[in-house]
């Protein structure tokens, strides 16, 4: 029983903390709620079974918990009492064993995306109220300090109270101005499901799940060639998760993958996306994106990829999104298509500024060209530094694995 808590914690609790977000009124409460609920599930589903509909029932109890626990403040404070009225809206009582109408994620993000929270914390908030992820976890993946991460939290926390920003998907014609951040939102989502940042899974297929239903869902409120462009990056990106996974959960590259597990209705329908948003005229960073993924889908065998051609997207990638990232990427491709002596030393050259210092796949993919080179005990290093700084264990287990390979050969030799 616990490991069935566990894992509708893992896959329903952040849909849960967005309803009850919702009828709460209040980020910090829905939190106390989410956990009562859960603390209360662990005490009573072992005996009493878990109830048909989950999600229904955890939103139920989190909000009784949430007005007893109002109750009981109010008895000391007076200013207690018009929050519990509030909690007993029409909204607020019409669960009972039916979904929300509403689409809860969608209103999180928003607010989470509101132009009155800087940028820098609404990627924060995002991945820790949407994906769930701890202030460790978010500073590591913007290579920042978790105090920092923290602080930005509680100050867009803090904002949304102030302003009274509202717990809303804004009409039609608030959309586009709000449209860029609420698809990086979705692509993060997507990311830290696509390569979980820690933890034992190379996927968290319930997050690349609900940031392509979020992209479907916005598609249908604003048509535009952006959110065609990351639906298509997403479903084309998915459709390989199947052959990510090899035997006990291990990471499988995309040159070993057997492409047969692909799913090819995610890929048609990706290509078909991807070509209705490269006909709408200016190309979005999404849709270049999207048009890398495609090559590698389009290609029946690894070595048949076009990576001149993907190196091609990249140059437009780069000069449309400055990155150090994008500069890795396309460091790879031109690798790929020119040898790893080329992509050596383009990966030196992004190190020696110092941007990537922390990352741990800038220095995994170095320590390949090195391999590929023959320059087993650089590569070896290379590996080294790289296992310190990934918190993945799929990806630990792979350079670990690459690491002893290699220590191997250089002994017999």
């Amino acid at each position: 029983m616990e490991r069935v808590i566990e894992e509708i914690y893992r896959t329903q609790s952040r849909r849960v903390l967005a309803t009850l977000i919702r009828l709460l009124g209040d980020f910090d409460r829905a939190e106390e709620a989410l956990h009562d609920a859960f603390a209360a599930a662990a005490r009573t589903w072992p005996t009493d079974g878990i109830p048909g509909n989950p999600f229904a029932w955890l939103v139920s109890t989190g909000r009784f918990k949430a007005i007893d626990t109002i109750r009981r403040r109010a008895r000391f404070d007076a200013s207690q009492h018009h929050i519990e009225d509030s909690l007993y809206s029409p909204d607020a009582t019409e669960i009972g064993d039916m979904e929300p109408i509403e689409d809860d994620m969608l209103r999180l993000i928003f607010t989470c995306c509101h132009p009155l929270i800087p940028a820098d914390a609404q990627m924060a908030m995002a991945l820790r109220e949407i994906c769930g992820l701890t202030t460790e976890e978010i500073a590591h993946a913007f290579l920042i300090p978790a105090p920092t991460v923290a602080q930005r939290i509680v100050r867009a926390k803090g904002k949304i109270r102030a302003a009274k920003i509202p717990y809303e998907v804004p009409g039609r014609e608030a959309l586009p101005p709000r449209l860029d951040r609420v698809l990086h939102v979705i692509y993060l989502v997507f990311n830290e499901g696509y390569s979980a940042s820690s933890g034992e899974d190379v996927v968290r297929a319930d997050l690349t799940a609900e940031a392509i239903r979020l992209a479907r869902l916005l598609l249908a409120l604003l048509p535009h060639p952006d959110v065609s462009g990351l639906l298509a990056l997403m479903l084309l990106q998915d459709s390989r998760r199947a052959a990510r996974r090899g035997e006990e959960g291990s990471l499988v590259l995309l040159a070993d993958q057997d492409r047969s597990l692909w799913d090819h209705a995610k890929i048609r329908e990706g290509l078909a996306l991807l070509k209705e948003a490269m006909r709408a005229g200016e190309i979005g960073t999404y849709t270049l994106q999207a048009a890398i993924a495609a090559e590698h889908a389009r290609a029946p065998a690894a070595e048949e990829t076009d990576w001149r051609r993907i190196a091609f997207y990249y140059d437009l990638l780069l000069a449309a999104q400055p990155s150090p990232i994008v500069e890795l990427n396309r460091a790879v491709a031109i690798a790929m298509a020119d040898g790893p002596a080329k992509g050596l030393e383009l990966i030196d050259a992004i190190l020696a500024r110092r941007e990537l210092q922390a990352y741990h796949l800038a220095h995994s993919a170095r320590a390949d060209f090195l391999r590929r080179l023959g320059r087993r005990q650089e590569a070896i290093a290379a590996y080294e530094t790289a296992l310190s700084l990934c918190r993945q264990e799929p990806e630990q287990a792979f350079l670990r694995k690459r690491i002893s390979e290699l220590a191997a050969t250089s002994e017999r030799q």
